[in-house]
């Protein structure tokens, strides 16, 4: 950590704290918290319960922290600015000003786009599943087809998703709807008559072969620093939704701003869920049936 401090930009010295931590790699999901937005001690009511060497800690992101202490105590010091960095930001990016920041980084694309072929490239947004630190860690939504993803790169996906908290997408998509994105799919386009040309769910065959070998080289050329993996081991693969652990189900996300659910999507979700129980249940009763069909069957 220390080698990181003093060896990984010469900025560090001429700059702020932030400034180095914004540019340390795999800090590219956060935004610069205003200097007098942390300076507002109303702002970080309890975050001193969470937060070990609070005060040393807060100095150190304001950049005041007495330059005598030993490298060993400025180590752990330096592990608490972090924490206390991330859990103000899950805070700040609900304000007017950390919306507008991070719209431009969902505009950007900065947090990735949705891997499924029907969303076309949709901007992702990061979301907490849970508001308290050490509980999950971030994932990433998608406004269009409504799943959540987790990150590809080891060093996004070991960030706390209490760092964005769970209010933050759906805030900033009632806040700005005119970026909520339209259910209504595109136009296919015009058939070519030399092509073959057959539909795939109202998907010329042709579009979709065209989207698929853009993904794979997409994939070929993707790093370690890249948003999704096919298959890994540690993290879910492209176009499939964080598991929750139950055979046939999906981990999803419902839409809250401060624990209250927001209505109309919630209500639609709620008859989501009911739909995907109901079909569960009469898959569950034909499986039922077909295997006393089968026993029937071998005792004659």
């Amino acid at each position: 950590m220390m080698e990181d401090l003093s060896s990984g930009s010469s900025d560090y010295a001429a700059n702020t704290w932030i400034a180095w931590f914004l540019s340390t790699k795999g800090n590219e999901y956060f935004c610069e918290i205003d200097e007098d937005y942390i300076l507002d001690r109303f702002n970080l009511t309890g975050l001193n319960t969470e937060v070990h060497h609070y005060f040393q800690a807060l100095d150190m992101i304001t950049d005041t922290l007495d330059e005598s202490i030993d490298d060993e105590s400025r180590e752990k010091i330096e592990s608490q600015a972090r924490l206390l960095y991330g859990l103000i930001h899950a805070r700040y990016i609900i304000t007017t000003r950390g919306l507008a920041k991070m719209l431009e980084k969902y505009k950007r694309g900065d947090f990735g786009r949705c891997p499924r072929v029907l969303c076309h490239h949709q901007p992702l947004l990061p979301v907490g599943l849970s508001d308290l630190p050490f509980q999950r860690p971030v994932k990433l939504y998608c406004p269009l087809c409504e799943d959540i993803y987790s990150p590809k790169s080891s060093r996004h996906g070991s960030i706390d998703g209490a760092f964005f908290g769970s209010s933050f997408p759906h805030m900033l998509l009632m806040v700005y709807p005119h970026v909520l994105p339209s259910k209504t799919p595109p136009p296919a386009p015009q058939p070519n008559p030399g092509l073959h040309w057959q539909l795939y769910g109202g998907i010329p065959a042709e579009v979709l072969h065209q989207r698929a070998a853009m993904l794979e080289r997409r994939a070929r050329a993707d790093n370690d620093d890249d948003i999704f993996s096919f298959g890994s081991a540690q993290h879910t693969p492209i176009g499939s939704p964080a598991p929750s652990g139950g055979e046939g189900s999906i981990e999803r996300i419902r839409p809250r701003i401060f624990g209250f659910p927001v209505h109309e999507i919630s209500r639609l979700m709620a008859w989501q869920e009911r739909k995907h129980k109901e079909q569960a249940a009469r898959i569950a009763q034909f499986r039922d049936q077909t295997t006393k069909h089968e026993h029937t069957s071998t005792g004659n």
